[in-house]
């Protein structure tokens, strides 16, 4: 009886525990896919190996040794090139659907024109997809990712109209070498980055920074080479090949700092100026850019004496070839911003008397210190701006299908990463608010898979949920406990808030 007792005593004491500690489990729906990615010049090494030629990231941290705040570059970087076997053990042990790659276009051709192709490139990208597939790990490529043939950018870049062409060019090639075993391909990564990034300022290759004109030259061409892919593979791939094809396009999104019309107007703008000028020509009814945009650039340039505006026009016919272009809304999101517009907004605008793309917009943002989680100031924990940016995609685009391509948070290092632990589960379950409602959610990524080289920021800002050692030769890759945490939400189908994974029960360790 004593022993009846006992048993009933500990019984009523677990469930005090549990009432007190109630377990929040959201579950996922079928059919979400799953899955990381990464990207060549970030994780791939072998920068001038087996016939691979120079890219503008090769050119650029060997021109300016400390253009990375760690004088580091991405010669070696993980050695994917290499290691590409470890990598896919990883994403075994996690168990994804898929994993989302891009291919290194000198890496394929190093004249940057189908002239040659290097059977040693294509070699190792056969060898890479085929050990996914063996494994039921589907490919997910990315055609472009910001690292641009040096040559090509000796010709003008993304500001020469003739890149359409040479995209184009280069896009066919790859389909017709993957395109048998590929069945997603993006066209091309965050334009918005590498069009204000990279032309119009110096946080990234080319490192132009000519803010108010090289941007908005390079967004008319970019948006009309990745036109030139989709119709290519439209036309001449798919119905062989039968894949989907997008674009995937970084938004972060601005919220009013107040309830004022000012403010928020000032939001909408920033909005359509960050993404919407990549946005509306492909997934709004009537196509090309935003009027609040054309408006604000036609009237800046105006004043400064330009005859026309510094955003080229795009005729009708160049609309229509754009409009539709996307199969899916390809989504990379990271943060959110407050926005506003003021007296002492118009006080620091004045001072713009030359093209600008910042003064184009006429609103300043901030963030909230309390939005930072963890040491990293890269990416703020805001969740609820991830769940109305997609509530807006739903709401303006006709709930288009969105495919989140990459979401994450840096840290500055350690296995214990429980800051991205708390991002990951705080974002997925603002997605999950979103599709309760309606929005059509297919796919998740995670930014990244491993630890990488983060641009500007060199090595000092880490992405992994595998931590990389880079002072070993051999670049060990160790799992964090965002990779325990990762590894579980796909096996459960669930995220479960209280979830502490036991890491003394190791996944391996890769070497």
């Amino acid at each position: 009886m004593r022993g009846q007792t006992f048993f009933l005593i500990v019984i009523f004491i677990a469930f005090v525990i549990c009432k007190r500690t109630p377990r929040k489990v959201r579950r996922l729906p079928d059919g979400l896919l799953l899955g990381s990615a990464t990207a060549a010049y970030q994780v791939e090494g072998g920068w001038n190996e087996d016939g691979k030629t120079e890219n503008i990231y090769d050119h650029l941290t060997h021109t300016d040794p400390c253009f990375a705040v760690d004088c580091s570059n991405g010669d070696v970087a993980a050695n994917s090139y290499h290691f590409y076997k470890r990598d896919i053990e990883m994403l075994r042990e996690l168990g994804v659907d898929f994993y989302r790659f891009s291919i290194s276009w000198t890496r394929i051709l190093p004249t940057s024109f189908p002239d040659t192709i290097n059977q040693a490139g294509v070699d190792y990208y056969n060898k890479l997809i085929d050990e996914l597939l063996m494994y039921n790990i589907q490919p997910v490529v990315t055609i472009f990712h910001w690292d641009l043939p040096q040559k090509l950018q000796e010709l003008g870049g993304w500001t020469n109209p003739q890149i359409v062409e040479w995209y184009g060019n280069y896009a066919r090639v790859i389909f017709s070498l993957f395109g048998d075993r590929v069945q997603h391909w993006v066209t091309i990564n965050e334009p918005q980055q590498i069009c204000q990034w990279g032309y119009g300022s110096s946080e990234l290759a080319p490192a132009l920074n000519l803010s108010g004109e090289a941007d908005y030259m390079c967004v008319k061409n970019l948006l009309l080479g990745h036109a030139r892919a989709y119709h290519i593979y439209d036309e001449e791939f798919r119905p062989i090949q039968d894949g989907t094809i997008f674009i995937s396009i970084s938004c972060d999104w601005y919220e009013p700092a107040s309830d004022t019309d000012e403010d928020i107007q000032a939001a909408y703008d920033v909005n359509q100026f960050m993404w919407g000028l990549y946005v509306h020509p492909i997934f709004s009814k009537r196509g090309d850019y935003p009027d609040v945009l054309k408006k604000r650039i036609g009237e800046m340039s105006k004043k400064q004496g330009f005859l026309d505006s510094r955003l080229p026009e795009m005729w009708q016919d160049e609309i229509d070839y754009i409009q539709g272009t996307s199969d899916v809304f390809g989504l990379n999101h990271y943060s959110t911003h407050y926005a506003y517009r003021n007296a002492s907004t118009a006080k620091y605008f004045s001072q713009f008397t030359k093209p600008s793309f910042e003064a184009d917009y006429d609103a300043l943002t901030y963030q909230l210190p309390e939005w930072q989680i963890g040491k990293s100031n890269l990416t703020m924990y805001v969740p609820w701006g991830f769940y109305k940016l997609l509530t807006y995609i739903r709401k303006q685009f006709d709930n288009v299908p969105v495919f989140v391509s990459e979401n994450g948070l840096a840290t500055h290092g350690g296995l214990k990463d429980d800051d991205r632990v708390a991002y990951y589960r705080g974002y997925m379950a603002a997605m999950l608010d979103a599709i309760d409602e309606g929005s059509k959610i297919i796919g998740y990524t995670v930014w990244s898979l491993m630890d990488n080289f983060e641009w500007k920021h060199g090595y000092t800002e880490r992405y992994g949920i595998y931590q990389v050692d880079y002072k070993n030769p051999a670049r060990p890759r160790i799992p964090r406990k965002s990779a325990y945490v990762f590894k579980e939400i796909i096996r459960s189908r669930t995220i479960d808030m209280n979830y502490k994974p036991d890491m003394s029960i190791p996944m391996s360790v890769y070497y």
